[in-house]
């Protein structure tokens, strides 16, 4: 992929160059926010690694110019642990938060998480998504987990399946009272209710999720690898 890594830090910024070239993406640097939407303007991204810290703007603000003028995801990588920052960087369009101080390797997996969307939908929704564990079939609203169909009801079908296309990336809050009421400002008792339905018939114990985490104060995860299938 095309990589753009816009980070005031140098030693951030030259680690994270040196590992992702070695992965054999093309990485393009900027230490502010004009620089990097220079980059936005002029070369063909396919992820952008964005510090909210930024000397000239807020990159907070920055998400939704990028997301104006490019098809470029976006990885949030900061120091600000708020979650009211967390929730404000995914409803203005980035597709993941990444903490700092982070391990490479959880880094790494999220990159992978998007190369693999990025490669395998190409901009349109797939049908069908699968692991060894699940198979999502959109088209005839059928799951089957770990050989076992599991029965949703339309509401509780429109939300896994807001998951499902995301699996491996955070879900705000939002954007899951988008998908099953159409309405962003729905009492969040009503998303965690179902939440909960949800989580009796994918999880094994409930009260102690493995498939469908809680990020606090942000929204949810599905902790599964789904891949295109045609």
């Amino acid at each position: 992929m095309n990589i753009l890594i816009v980070d005031d830090e140098p030693q951030i910024v030259a680690t994270l160059h040196s590992v992702l070239r070695a992965l054999g993406h093309s990485c393009f640097e900027a230490v502010d926010g004009r620089t990097a939407l220079n980059l936005v303007n002029s070369v063909s991204l396919d992820l952008v690694l964005l510090d909210l810290g930024l000397p000239d703007t807020d990159g907070i603000d920055l998400i939704s110019t990028i997301r104006s003028k490019a098809e470029a995801s976006i990885i949030v990588i900061s120091a600000r642990h708020l979650e009211a920052d967390k929730i404000k960087a995914l409803d203005q369009g980035a597709d993941d938060y990444v903490d700092k101080p982070f391990g490479m390797d959880e880094l790494l997996a999220r990159v992978r998480v998007i190369e693999r969307r990025r490669s395998e939908m190409e901009g349109t929704a797939a049908r069908k998504l699968v692991s060894d564990l699940l198979s999502v079939d959109f088209g005839r609203r059928e799951i089957v987990l770990m050989g076992e169909p599991i029965h949703l009801s339309p509401k509780e079908f429109l939300l896994f399946e807001m998951l499902a296309r995301n699996s491996g990336q955070v879900v705000t809050q939002r954007q899951l009272m988008i998908a099953g009421w159409d309405d962003p400002n729905v009492d969040t008792q009503y998303l965690r209710s179902y939440v909960a339905l949800l989580r009796d018939k994918f999880e094994v114990e409930s009260s102690d999720p493995e498939l469908i985490l809680t990020e606090p104060g942000v929204g949810y995860r599905l902790n599964i690898a789904l891949h295109h299938s045609i």
